[in-house]
């Protein structure tokens, strides 16, 4: 069973995975609150995902990082504390790491190894939990640690898709690259056919609300990027020249000190 539970600022989805009430769960790319002005961060959306455990009497053993996040701060860590569950992300967050400790000008107090991450995942591995396994996949690309989680028939699949009308994630920060996108999309889309997409972001236009779940057929039929079997050479030029044109996140310094930590 997937509850998903949306961020209107960042436009985040985060999720809680569970085999049914009284049983194991995780928890899927939770998000901090934060108010830019007052550089204060709060917990409301994360403890609305606690109460919602709390309400199914769910033991939440691991909280799941798709990958280091540019444009929310992670909850993980409140929720580490608060409810007893680890935390993994992907191998690749080491050389995220080591890239924004120089740019941070991060003194030897900060070791950019993955030791604050309680596991990091490679492709293949899997995660018991209770009766769900959980195999990870991963799916470079927008960043270079980034991973799809699946559990049954369930994708969560970070940031390389959004909705068919808004396309695909962003490949120019530390580590991304248009063309391993291009292939971390296609390693999602030929999974089975019936495979729930569950999305990480959405930033719907007026005329529709947010939609955290997609299908592999609506991705393949009507994504704007990648849609009807666009060849890879195509994408790339695409997402490359979109890429030069956009603005840095506008919370990407706080969240990645945030993140990486």
């Amino acid at each position: 069973e997937v509850e998903a539970f949306f961020h209107p600022d960042t436009g985040t989805f985060s999720y809680v995975v569970h085999e049914g009430d009284g049983g194991a769960a995780v928890i899927v790319d939770p998000v901090l609150d934060y108010d830019a002005v007052s550089a204060r961060t709060g917990a409301q959306s994360a403890e609305a995902l606690v109460a919602y455990a709390d309400a199914h009497r769910l033991r939440v053993e691991w909280i799941l990082e798709t990958h280091a996040h540019a444009d929310h701060l992670s909850a993980a860590d409140h929720l580490r504390a608060r409810l007893g569950a680890r935390v993994a992300i992907g191998r690749g967050i080491v050389r995220v790491q080591a890239h924004f400790k120089v740019l941070l000008g991060w003194g030897d107090a900060f070791v950019p190894d993955g030791r604050q991450f309680d596991r990091l995942l490679d492709d293949g591995d899997t995660l018991s939990v209770g009766m769900l396994e959980i195999r990870v996949l991963a799916t470079p690309g927008h960043t270079g640690d980034s991973l799809t989680y699946v559990a049954g028939d369930a994708a969560f699949i970070g940031d390389t898709l959004f909705a068919p009308d808004i396309g695909t994630a962003r490949c120019d920060f530390p580590g991304g690259d248009a063309a391993q996108l291009f292939r971390s999309i296609r390693r999602i889309l030929a999974l089975p056919a019936d495979t729930r997409i569950f999305l990480c972001h959405d930033y719907p236009p007026p005329q529709r609300s947010p939609a955290p779940l997609c299908s592999i057929a609506a991705q393949c039929e009507g994504n704007i990027h990648v849609g009807h079997d666009v060849a890879e050479p195509a994408f790339v030029a695409m997402r490359n020249a979109r890429d030069a044109k956009l603005a840095p996140p506008r919370l990407i310094l706080p969240a990645m000190q945030v993140n990486i930590c």
